[in-house]
């Protein structure tokens, strides 16, 4: 279990910085008045991915009973899932597949504010 929550740790590095990278990047496109283009979109799948695959190795430390001993465990795993939910749930139901400039805006705002949601949960956890 040791393994799997360095994993766990590590990967939850790369998603905040990787959020801030995808949302820098969709901001300069939405400045540029572009729109959301497929790469864009790889990007934010990509995402999706990463969380996902840090829910599942979470899940494995929470069923596993390993003794992390987080002081605000519930506030975490909340945090963890509106994470994993969000980003979908913005781009079908807010956006319902806008991929015009104000969707490249939307977008953009969204990753950044999951970045500072990633560091809000990596915080609970210590």
């Amino acid at each position: 279990m040791t393994t799997v929550l360095l994993i766990h740790r590590g990967l939850s590095n790369t998603i905040w910085l990787y959020f801030l990278v995808v949302g820098l990047w969709g901001l300069v496109r939405a400045i540029r008045g572009q729109g959301v283009d497929g790469s864009h979109l790889g990007a934010l799948a990509i995402a999706e991915v990463l969380v996902i695959v840090q829910a599942v190795l979470g899940t494995v430390l929470w069923l596993a009973n390993y003794d992390i001993h987080m002081a605000r465990a519930g506030i975490h795993l909340l945090y963890g899932v509106f994470i994993v939910i969000f980003l979908p749930f913005v781009y079908m139901v807010a956006l319902r597949g806008d991929i015009s400039n104000r969707g490249q805006w939307v977008l953009s705002f969204t990753m950044l504010f999951l970045f500072g949601i990633a560091l809000r949960a990596i915080a609970t956890a210590v």
